[in-house]
C-alpha cells in the first residue's frame, strides 16, 4: 500500500513529513526509492487522496466509525488485513444488539435480555476501541475529531454510522411512550412497549405505521402487525380489533413478487391498508394518532387507537449532516459498486449511513462487507476495485409466529432469491431460520468478518445458473 510519504514530491514533500515527526525521513526515503524503482505507473488508477496529515497524535492505518453490524464486520476483516494493532474503532457504546430479533421481542416470542451482548465481547481482540462518538470530519488532512475535540488520522477510513431514529420528527414523540397503548419494535427503550400493548389490547384499532423516510429493514412495520393479528386471533380479540397499517408509502412493499404475496395475505385477514398517510402527531393521553395525506399536503385525519406501534423517521447521523464526506441528505456518498467515496478514495461507507439505492438491512451489510473487503484490499495494492456489489438485501417477512416469506432481491427490486423454490410463499423453514439460525450466523460468523453473503450458497443451489 502506498504510505502517505509518497505523496506529493519526493524532495520536499519528504522533508516537510521529516520534520514533523510523521515517519523518520531515512525509512520514508528508501520506500519512495522503491517506488520509483517499480515504475510511477504502478501507482493505479487512482491516488490515495492528495493532502498531508494532521497533526494528531494518534494515527491508525484503517480507522472504523461505529461498532454496530458493519463496524464490527470490518473491523474484523481490517484486522487480518493489516493486524490488529493498526485498526482503530470509534464507538460509545457499552452494548450491542442484534436489532433483526426486536420484531419478535415486540409480540413476546423472544426475550429482549438475548438480543444483547457487551461491545467488548464483539469487538475484535487486539483492535483498539476508542470509546468516543465522532464529532467531526477533516477528509481533506486524514482525519476525524472526537470527544474533547481530540483528532485521529488515517490512511484508510470506513464510515458505518448507522441511522438516526428521529421519534421527535413527530409531535408528541417520544414523550408519548410514557403512556399506555404505545410502542414501537426500533428502540431498546419501547420495543417491550409494545408487547404490554399488544397483551392489553382489549377492543378498538390497532395502528401500526410507516414513515416519509428512508427506514432501516423496511418490512419490519408490518411485521409487527401480522403477528399481532395473529396473536388477537388466537386471544380471541380479533373480532373487536380493526387492524389499521397507515403507510407513506405507495405500494405494500417495493418487489412485486413479494408484493402480491402480501397483499394476499392482507385480503385473507381483513387487514385495512391506507397509503400515503403519514404519522405527524400522537396524542398519547387521548390515545389519538394523527395522519397527513401526503396526496393532499396540510390535510389531516385523526384516529383513535387502542394499540399503536409506530416505526420513527429516520435520518443519518447528525455528524454526518453537511459534512464533506456526505451529499446533500446527510447520507455518505459512496460508489453504488464498489462502495469506495465519490470523492476520497481512501474514505469507504457501509450500511444503513450510506446513501446506497437498496433497502438497508443486516442481510445487506453482509453482502456489502464481502464486496468492500474486495475493494480495499485492491485500493491498498494501488489498483481498481473490480468486484461489484449488486445491491442484494434480504428481508424475512415475519406473517405469523410460525411464517416467514423470504424476501431476497437486487438494485433493481429483483428477486435474487438463495433457495430454488418459491420463496413468496409463507413457510414454517423460514420462520425458524429467521429466529433461531440467523441470530447465530450474525453472532458467529458476520461479526467475525467470515459471512458475507448468501451468494455463493445462491450458485450452489441454482446450479451455477443464478446471478
Amino acid at each position: 500500500a502506498l504510505p502517505m510519504c509518497y505523496r506529493g514530491a519526493a524532495g520536499t514533500y519528504l522533508a516537510k513529513m521529516a520534520s514533523l515527526g510523521v515517519m523518520p525521513f531515512a525509512t520514508c526515503a528508501h520506500q519512495y526509492a522503491h517506488l520509483l524503482k517499480t515504475g510511477a505507473q504502478n501507482v493505479g488508477y487512482r491516488q490515495l487522496h492528495q493532502s498531508s496529515r494532521c497533526a494528531a497524535k494518534e494515527y491508525y492505518e484503517v480507522v472504523v466509525l461505529g461498532g454496530g453490524a458493519a463496524g464490527i464486520t470490518m473491523s474484523s476483516r481490517m484486522k487480518r488485513k493489516v493486524g490488529a494493532g493498526n485498526v482503530a474503532v470509534i464507538e460509545p457504546s457499552e452494548m450491542h444488539y442484534y436489532q433483526p430479533i426486536w420484531t419478535l421481542v415486540g409480540a413476546g416470542a423472544k426475550r429482549l435480555a438475548t438480543s444483547g451482548r457487551p461491545t467488548a465481547s464483539v469487538m475484535p481482540s487486539g483492535v483498539k476501541w476508542i470509546k468516543s462518538k465522532v464529532q467531526g470530519f477533516d477528509p481533506d488532512h486524514n482525519c476525524i475529531r472526537i470527544d474533547d475535540d481530540k483528532e485521529i488520522s488515517y490512511k484508510y477510513l470506513i464510515i458505518a454510522l448507522g441511522i438516526k431514529l428521529q421519534y421527535d420528527k413527530v409531535k408528541g414523540l417520544p414523550e408519548g411512550f410514557a403512556y399506555p397503548k404505545i410502542g414501537s419494535n426500533y428502540s431498546l427503550q419501547t420495543v417491550e412497549k409494545t408487547w404490554k400493548a399488544l397483551q392489553d389490547f382489549k377492543k378498538g384499532n390497532a395502528i401500526f405505521t410507516f414513515p416519509n423516510t428512508p427506514v432501516k429493514c423496511a418490512g419490519a412495520p408490518q411485521k409487527i402487525m401480522y403477528l399481532s393479528e395473529e396473536y388477537l386471533r388466537k386471544t380471541g380479540k380479533r373480532s373487536d380489533a380493526n387492524i389499521i397499517f397507515n403507510t407513506s408509502l405507495g405500494v405494500i412493499f417495493g418487489v412485486k413478487k413479494y408484493a402480491d404475496a402480501l397483499l394476499k395475505i392482507i385480503k385473507e385477514r381483513d387487514i385495512q391498508v391506507n397509503y400515503k398517510h403519514s404519522l405527524v402527531e400522537v396524542r398519547a393521553d387521548k390515545q389519538e394518532a394523527v395522519f397527513e395525506n401526503l396526496d393532499k399536503p396540510g390535510e389531516t385525519q385523526v384516529y383513535q387507537y387502542e394499540m399503536l406501534h409506530v416505526t420513527p423517521p429516520m435520518g443519518p447521523p447528525d455528524v454526518l449532516v453537511n459534512s464533506p464526506v456526505s451529499d446533500a441528505g446527510g447520507w455518505v456518498d459512496v460508489d453504488k459498486e464498489t462502495l469506495q467515496h465519490k470523492k476520497y478514495p481512501n474514505v469507504f461507507g457501509i450500511g444503513d449511513c450510506t446513501n446506497l439505492p437498496t433497502s438497508k438491512t443486516a442481510a445487506a451489510v453482509a453482502a456489502q462487507s464481502a464486496v468492500l473487503d474486495k475493494t480495499i484490499s485492491l485500493v491498498m495494492k494501488n489498483k481498481s476495485p473490480t468486484k461489484k456489489y449488486d445491491g442484494y438485501t434480504s428481508c424475512p417477512l415475519v406473517t405469523g409466529y410460525s411464517k416467514v416469506i423470504l424476501a431476497e432481491f437486487n438494485y433493481d427490486a429483483e428477486p435474487l432469491e438463495t433457495f430454488p423454490i418459491d420463496q413468496s410463499k409463507e413457510r414454517r423453514t423460514m420462520y425458524h431460520m429467521k429466529a433461531d439460525m440467523m441470530p447465530i450466523l450474525y453472532w458467529q460468523a458476520l461479526l467475525k468478518g467470515y459471512w458475507g453473503g448468501p451468494a455463493p450458497i445462491r450458485k450452489l443451489m441454482h446450479l451455477g445458473f443464478s446471478k
